[in-house]
């Protein structure tokens, strides 16, 4: 099945599809250094962030990515963005990431729900067999990020990418498999629960 843009409906977050008009509102919310002091993009000014957007639609119109705008239901407020990307209809694979939430909605439900939205999309309707996350091997809190969520890690890859600064970017990649998937739903729904609870 193609990527084709899709609004995913929770009850904290909503993704919709990511269009140059969501650039002032996530310029509002992302520009804070500590978003992206490991990630291989710098977005420090309202220009980064419509270039930063420009090419998620690039990769979207090459039907290898699905980039969203995450948003705050609650009060219709953009503080964040996610993709697919690094599609591969034939071998049902996909990467979720390029994922940021503004500080101030860190720590919340908002990512857990996102990423249970995300998943249940990948595997549910997009039919896919493996799902694959990627983080700097630098990047201690998105890693065990992605174990707590149920992902396994699988190795990292060694000079992977190149940083801005041109230093070199080990990347340790996770995954979660279609039958791996009934588990890590359950556990993100009680996570979820646990969150409503506090």
């Amino acid at each position: 099945m193609q990527l084709s843009p899709v609004v995913l409906e929770g009850t904290v977050v909503r993704m919709e599809p990511l269009t140059l008009a969501h650039v002032p509102a996530l310029s509002e919310v992302g520009l804070d250094p500590s978003l992206w002091a490991l990630t291989s993009n710098r977005v420090a000014s309202e220009k980064d962030m419509r270039e930063y957007v420009e090419q998620a639609l690039i990769e979207q119109k090459a039907g290898t990515a699905l980039p969203f705008a995450t948003v705050e239901r609650a009060s219709g407020r953009v503080i964040g963005s996610s993709r697919f990307g690094n599609y591969v209809e034939a071998h049902k694979r996909v990467e979720i990431g390029w994922t940021w939430i503004a500080p101030a909605w860190q720590r919340t439900a908002v990512n857990t729900e996102a990423k249970l939205l995300m998943l249940t999309h990948a595997f549910e309707t997009l039919g896919c067999r493996r799902v694959e996350l990627k983080t700097s091997s630098k990047n201690a809190r998105s890693r065990a990020a992605m174990l707590r969520i149920g992902a396994s890690e699988e190795g990292t890859l060694r000079q992977h990418m190149i940083n801005p600064d041109g230093s070199s970017r080990d990347s340790v990649y996770f995954s979660i498999l279609d039958g791996e998937w009934p588990r890590v739903k359950e556990k993100l729904n009680a996570m979820l629960r646990q969150t409503r609870a506090d």
